[in-house]
């Protein structure tokens, strides 16, 4: 038979929890019980992997001290660790035994988080063992407390051994109906690879520095996207500007899907077209990008864009009509 013994607390020479989880384990050893403990604070780097540890045990021990609030970070991490990467089917086989010493208050509360968080696992919980502690000296000299920690040491033994069965839990039913954990459905396997990937600070470093690299790559694509859409149109009304003497008009081209408007401004043989506001506008014009594509291919004129309702337009109509006198594609 192996346990093994998790414990979260900080490793103080005054922590309670020390006391009891040496005494178990002397007594453990003593029923030929092999015994392995685990400091979570010694594995806070790798504490992913700790729930793979679980894999040849017939029972653990869950040991904490409450300092103020709850069971600690440690014992939560390693309990997050094995909701996410542990085998349930090993838990769901596993007894487990809680013991909370207390400085303060909440040790009651923190053996019942304990037992609860086993059974949504799937685990097996056994009889548990808090207290509080106010002298560590005291409690460790009265005969009393020493007793009852060594039959909780002996009853974790005979549960093991002899495979007591326990009534049904409603914790079971709530993971069963309730919760909806979206979980990746993976292998024992392909969860124990998983939380060494976790656990490995170099590969968590570099999927961190791929992830930015991929997002200044879409980035710089979505930059590139948006200037190419600056430059939509540009190119070739002003390769196809026909100058007319002694002519001057501004023009304001609504284009559907663009997110700014088209100005085309004209000042004799001068022209400057950009997206953007124009204060002064003589003509405004609404159309699709289908259209102006068709009347930048030759396919269609502006007036017979304008005639057929393709294009709606607004301002002055005699400067309308210029629009396929200065800009002539064929």
């Amino acid at each position: 038979m192996k346990v093994n013994i998790y414990y979260g607390g900080r490793g103080l020479l005054d922590d309670p929890t020390l006391y009891v989880v040496n005494k178990m384990q002397e007594v453990l050893t003593e029923l030929r019980v092999e015994v392995e403990r685990y400091n979570i604070y010694e594995h806070k780097s790798s504490i992913t992997t700790l729930p793979q540890t679980i894999k040849d045990a017939d029972g653990i021990i869950l040991a904490t001290t409450v300092e103020w609030l709850g069971i600690g970070g440690y014992m939560q991490q390693f309990l997050d660790a094995c909701w996410l990467y542990g085998d349930k089917e090993k838990i769901g086989a596993t007894y487990m035994q809680p013991i909370v010493m207390s400085t303060t208050y909440g040790e009651r509360e923190g053996e019942i988080a304990l037992a609860n968080a086993w059974e949504i696992l799937g685990g097996l919980p056994c009889s548990g063992l808090c207290g509080y502690v106010e002298d560590l000296v005291s409690f460790e000299m009265n005969h009393d407390y020493t007793v009852i920690i060594e039959k909780k040491a002996e009853n974790l033994y005979r549960t093991i051994s002899q495979k007591q069965k326990s009534l049904p839990s409603s914790n079971q039913a709530v993971k069963q109906s309730v919760l909806r954990t979206q979980q990746l459905e993976l292998t024992p396997q392909e969860s124990e690879q998983l939380s060494k990937y976790v656990a490995d600070d170099l590969y968590v470093k570099k999927q961190k520095q791929d992830i930015q690299e991929l997002s200044s790559m879409f980035k710089d694509m979505l930059g590139q996207s948006e200037e190419d859409e600056d430059m939509a149109y540009l190119v070739e009304l002003e390769a196809h500007f026909v100058p007319q003497e002694d002519f001057t008009a501004n023009y304001l081209f609504m284009i559907e899907g663009k997110k700014k408007p088209l100005s085309v401004e004209i000042h004799n043989e001068e022209i400057q077209i950009h997206y953007g506001q124009n204060e002064k506008v003589d003509v405004y014009t609404k159309l699709t990008t289908a259209v102006m594509d068709n009347i930048i291919k030759g396919r269609m004129t502006f007036q017979r864009a304008f005639m057929t309702g393709e294009m709606t337009a607004k301002g002055n109509f005699k400067t309308l009509k210029m629009l396929d006198q200065i800009f002539i594609f064929t």
